[in-house]
């Protein structure tokens, strides 16, 4: 289903795409479109995630510099089932995360630092679970082609007026170049919101379940989403079509749950988490106890919410809430620039 629903993506994409170069040279404007579009295509499929970490300025690190970050990365990936991604670390105060990869096997997660200074580990394990689960949903791929999609034609549509508007084998004349700058990008940024907001509510739903507590995610959206509204993000600000990519909006504004966000609600989606954790709260379980993604040991459940049921742990409890921050600042310990 997933393949099925990206190679649409991609096809809606491909001639949105072609319909701007109609507008701006006609047919001839129109193939040169898809020659575009194709080498696009083949562009985000191979390369999307490196320009997405490389735009952000992420630092790949390990075990060896920062050792719990990745230690809790390493846990819920095993803990998933899926192989362990590159892990990430950007360099900027506002709290977020986003993944991206063509596939689990080529996937990437990056946390910034504000990110690890800012939650506590059991909402730094909650998020990262999060990320994991647009990983094992494919989700990735999808949302980083719809990113180098919406750039591409969001670009397109802002040269619309030195690319066609005096040219003679343009059918609608000045009005095609108004639609190619003005409607078009609208087009790209409908679909690309169309895209995250579906994804972000079923993401919650399994990374929670990854994580076996959904307060841990409910505690750590409220703080990342009150973080972005006071700490800007220059990286995405600059390249707003990444800005699905992220867990939280990075972007300033955008906090309605309506057709011109690029996310849904964060009251919505706490609301969701609270919901499944009384849910799994008041249920009766079969399932074994599981280990925590932490340093810590803890009885996990698995959950069951407004999305469906799941096996449950033997001794219903109420779900913990985080504890206070053990890291302090530069909780990693990483070497680099970013210490």
């Amino acid at each position: 289903m997933n393949t099925l629903r990206t190679a649409m993506l991609l096809a809606a994409m491909t001639a949105l795409f072609m319909g701007v170069g109609f507008l701006i040279g006609g047919s001839g404007g129109m193939m040169i479109a898809l020659v575009i579009a194709a080498g696009t295509n083949l562009f985000s499929y191979w390369n999307a995630d490196k320009m997405v970490l490389s735009m952000n300025r992420a630092v790949e690190v390990d075990e060896k510099n920062a050792p719990e970050y990745y230690a809790i990365v390493e846990a819920l990936a095993k803990q998933a089932g899926v192989p362990m991604p590159k892990t990430y670390l950007i360099d900027n105060p506002q709290p977020n995360a986003f993944a991206t990869g063509r596939n689990p096997q080529n996937a990437a997660v990056a946390a910034s630092t504000g990110l690890l200074q800012r939650l506590t580990h059991e909402e730094v394990a909650a998020v990262m679970a999060h990320e994991l689960a647009h990983v094992q949903h494919r989700d990735t791929l999808t949302m980083t082609i719809v990113a180098t999609f919406a750039g591409a034609i969001s670009m397109l549509g802002n040269f619309a007026f030195f690319l066609g508007g005096n040219r003679d084998n343009n059918p609608f004349g000045f009005v095609g170049v108004l639609a190619a700058m003005i409607v078009a990008p609208f087009a790209a940024m409908i679909v690309q919101m169309a895209v995250s907001r579906t994804r972000e509510y079923e993401a919650d739903r399994r990374g929670a379940e990854i994580c076996g507590h959904p307060l841990w995610l409910a505690s750590a959206l409220d703080k990342i989403a009150r973080g972005a509204e006071r700490i800007p993000n220059p990286d995405a600000e600059r390249n707003p079509a990444m800005a699905h990519l992220f867990i939280i909006n990075p972007l300033h504004g955008e906090r309605m749950d309506n057709l011109f966000s690029t996310h849904p609600s964060t009251d919505n989606r706490i609301a969701a988490l609270q919901e499944m954790a009384r849910q799994m709260a008041g249920g009766s379980t079969q399932a074994a106890p599981r280990q925590a993604p932490a340093p810590r040991q803890a009885e996990e459940q698995q959950p069951s919410g407004p999305w469906g049921q799941a096996p449950q742990a033997e001794q219903p409890a109420e779900p913990a809430a985080p504890k206070p921050n053990p890291w302090g600042r530069n909780p990693t310990g990483p070497k680099g620039r970013w210490s």
